[in-house]
């Protein structure tokens, strides 16, 4: 019985020496870092808040856990029936019995105070710098910055790692699915609310470094806050099983100082004066067949092939879409078709480059049919007439 017990100890020991052999040689940080499955504290004060709080459970539920299994394997171990011990013939002890109530009632105080504290100002949505409405979309978030005076910076942000690294054709990126065309930017030290929602089906915004995982619900606002406090690049991913694409619509936040911040504004907003001056602009057939097939291979070709061969979607060379009327091409490009894969691109695309697009499909792929549609066409379109 002596001998078994030894090597009992010594198969024991064993994963203890390892991790001290880990310790000792440095490799522990490095496998810490390469497989680390803890929660991180972030980048912002609640999110530090919130991991103290996740560390502070998770040693008094270690120390439970010791002292529990402890007690329980001494026992086992001190009073077998071959050292001749008898078992006790006592069937209940009041003293036992309030000391196992009162003690894990005083635990969850413990631990409910502080939790309680920080989760108000995890809800404290006041006294905000700035409003950003995120709405969902299969599979692509557009960011919404809301300004007093209306005129406000809107974007969508798409995933931007090739599909030739997704189907294994090049290596994949240092950010694989995690890379966006158009990242969020915030200014670093202010303090951020997000009003969350989706167009279609339900996401989940999820920025762990910013303390930020709230649902994106058709019909329903969410609202949730950060307020980053370092400078830098932080990346999430939509959390919530949102149908066949949900691992491509990833989430960039670059957090930069407020200079910066205000220059990126400035030149957002630059550009949508420019695509509202070019609302009155009649395009030529050539301009339109370049800009045009940018925004396809962009927005259209994943789907409907590079070449308008059709796969996912169906073939637009030679379709009753793009070579019938342009009512019913601007109408599916527009407002999508119900029950399918065809999205309603009409809040995604500005009207400039719908103009385009649907000149390029009309006019590419042997369609040839002569059409030059332009901005504000798209533009009439919208509002019925």
């Amino acid at each position: 019985m002596h001998l078994q017990a030894k090597r009992l100890y010594k198969l024991a020991l064993s994963p203890v020496l390892l991790l001290l052999s880990f310790v000792s040689t440095g490799a522990w940080a490095e496998e810490a870092q390469r497989w680390q499955i803890n929660m991180t504290p972030g980048v912002t004060e609640v999110g530090a808040e919130i991991y103290g709080l996740h560390m502070i459970v998770f040693w008094i539920c270690v120390v439970i856990g010791i002292v529990t299994f402890g007690a329980m394997f001494y026992s086992v171990f001190a009073h077998r029936k071959s050292k001749g011990v008898k078992p006790a013939t006592f069937h209940e002890s009041t003293a036992i019995e309030i000391a196992w109530t009162i003690v894990p009632f005083i635990i969850l105080i413990v631990m409910a105070f502080p939790a309680t504290v920080t989760l108000l100002k995890v809800y404290d949505f006041d006294d905000s710098d700035l409003d950003i409405l995120v709405t969902g979309y299969q599979w692509k978030w557009k960011y919404e910055y809301i300004d007093e005076a209306g005129d406000n910076v809107v974007f969508f942000s798409n995933l931007r790692t090739g599909k030739t690294e997704i189907y294994n054709e090049d290596n994949k990126g240092e950010h694989y699915l995690l890379e966006v065309d158009e990242p969020v930017v915030l200014p670093v030290n202010k303090k951020v609310r997000f009003l969350v929602t989706a167009n279609d089906v339900i996401h989940a915004w999820w920025v762990p470094a910013l303390a930020v995982k709230k649902d994106a619900i058709p019909g329903f606002i969410n609202e949730a806050w950060s307020k980053p406090l370092e400078t830098g690049v932080y990346r999430g991913q939509c959390a919530e099983l949102c149908g066949r694409e949900h691992g491509y619509m990833p989430i960039v936040v670059n957090v930069v100082e407020q200079d910066e911040y205000d220059a990126w504004v400035a030149d957002k907003k630059s550009k949508a004066a420019e695509i509202k001056a070019l609302m009155d602009k009649q395009f030529t057939l050539d301009e339109q067949m370049v800009a045009g097939e940018a925004v396809h291979n962009q927005y259209c070709a994943a789907c409907h092939g590079v070449n308008g061969e059709g796969g996912i979607g169906k073939p637009i060379a030679g379709s009753p879409i793009a070579t019938g009327e342009i009512a019913k091409h601007l109408d599916i490009g527009i407002n999508g078709v119900p029950g399918s894969a065809m999205q309603a691109f009409g809040a995604q695309l500005n009207d400039v480059d719908m103009a385009a697009v649907i000149t390029y499909q009309r006019n590419a792929f042997g369609n040839n049919m002569g059409d030059i549609i332009q901005p504000i066409d798209v533009y009439n379109f919208k509002q019925g007439q």
